[in-house]
């Protein structure tokens, strides 16, 4: 397999009529930004972010996939991608019976570093790669890994009833809104209790974890552009730093400047862009 344009990650190279449970595909340094139309193939697809953050979209919500992470879209999915000025990135296409353990359903997965030199070493091996050999074992073993893969929470869930797609329409246009739960249901013709019942229902978050959601992601999409911590924290609405960085360690894991630099310590040291996400949903 040889590097390729983004634009050749799509199923126009029919990857699902391939003779193999997996192909790997490669795209180095994409410095423009690019975007896939929505579309859905019968192998499943990991798409790994070496450098630069992804923005994937289903119906039902949105997966961003920072560097060094990765997101799995199972079979016959439909979907659509993006990413923002310099990205570089690898795609694999997997058989949805290929190995057992494989995701079920879309999320975004932490790559290790045995994952990362599995995934590098694949996207050389030949589209037809012999079966019973070495290559296959490798792929194997690439599978293995896969499987075990820890997810990480960076999914923000849709909800599809039109008056929760209209709050979080407004929500998207406007997230320093403080508007508390109980007076968004009355703006929305439903009571308190309903709308809590529905969000569980639908998108299976409380109102407040899913706003919470949406500052983490929109979060990273200034920082990843540079911002400081401060700027991010007082445009999402918070009074301080400190507020904004505890929602965050307790989203996430670990604080925002720990969790970059642990994404970006095997990209160049450049400032990685950030995502465009009210663009991309069509709410």
């Amino acid at each position: 397999m040889s590097n390729i344009a983004i634009t050749d990650l799509n199923v126009t190279r029919d990857v699902d009529n391939v003779p193999r449970p997996v192909v790997a595909l490669g795209a180095t340094s994409v410095t423009k930004d690019w975007e896939h139309a929505r579309h859905q193939h019968h192998k499943a697809q990991l798409l790994y972010s070496v450098r630069g953050i992804l923005n994937c979209e289903i119906e039902d919500g949105v997966w961003i996939v920072p560097p060094q992470c990765a997101i799995w879209i199972p079979g016959n999915l439909p979907h659509s991608a993006c990413g923002s000025g310099e990205t570089e990135c690898y795609c694999l296409f997997v058989e949805p019976d290929a190995a057992p353990d494989l995701p079920k359903t879309c999320c975004t997965i932490s790559v290790s570093p045995l994952l990362r030199e599995l995934l590098l070493k694949v996207s050389g091996v030949p589209e037809l790669y012999a079966l019973g050999g070495r290559e296959e074992r490798l792929i194997a073993t690439l599978l293995d890994e896969l499987a075990a893969a820890p997810v990480e929470d960076l999914h923000l869930p849709m909800p599809r009833d039109p008056r929760l797609r209209r709050l979080a329409e407004m929500l998207l246009a406007d997230p320093t809104d403080k508007t508390s739960k109980g007076d968004w249901a009355i703006r929305l013709g439903m009571s308190e209790r309903n709308m809590s019942r529905l969000l569980l229902h639908e998108i299976g978050m409380s109102f407040g974890r899913w706003r919470r959601q949406l500052h983490v992601i929109l979060a990273l999409q200034r920082l990843t552009k540079g911002e400081s911590v401060q700027t991010v924290a007082l445009e999402l609405g918070y009074e301080n730093a400190s507020g904004f960085v505890t929602m965050f360690r307790k989203a996430v894991g670990k604080p925002p400047a720990r969790y970059l630099s642990d994404r970006t310590m095997d990209t160049e040291p450049a400032t990685i862009p950030g995502i465009i996400i009210t663009e991309q949903i069509s709410l």
